[in-house]
């Protein structure tokens, strides 16, 4: 019984580790979302995806997953030294997201703005 329990805890941790979860950084944090294409004196970076998988637990939900998705973003654009994304969609969410959220997408244009 015990090699069970143990091979079936180990099993749940593998899977888990399927699901993963982003968290802002410092820097992240300092990047904000517009729908106003931003001024003249902003310079385009690029564009980025950030991603959620969910694959195993549906980590909390579509909310959930689409927050994870949106930290990751945010988190890419600070890494490629911008501070606002214009533009963001997520082109994954559709009516079967719903039922099970497994994977959720972000994209957005980055931008460097005094």
């Amino acid at each position: 019984m015990r090699i069970s329990l143990m091979g079936l805890s180990l099993a749940t941790l593998l899977l888990a580790g399927c699901s993963s979860h982003h968290t802002l950084t410092s820097a992240g944090q300092r990047v904000t979302f517009t729908d106003q294409k931003p001024a003249g004196q902003c310079q385009l970076l690029g564009e980025v995806t950030g991603s959620q998988s969910n694959w195993f637990t549906g980590a909390g939900g579509e909310g959930s997953s689409l927050r994870g998705a949106a930290n990751d973003l945010r988190n890419r654009a600070a890494a490629m030294g911008g501070n606002v994304i214009y533009g963001a969609v997520s082109p994954t969410e559709n009516i079967w997201s719903s039922f099970a959220p497994l994977d959720s997408k972000m994209t957005g244009l980055v931008y460097r703005c005094p």
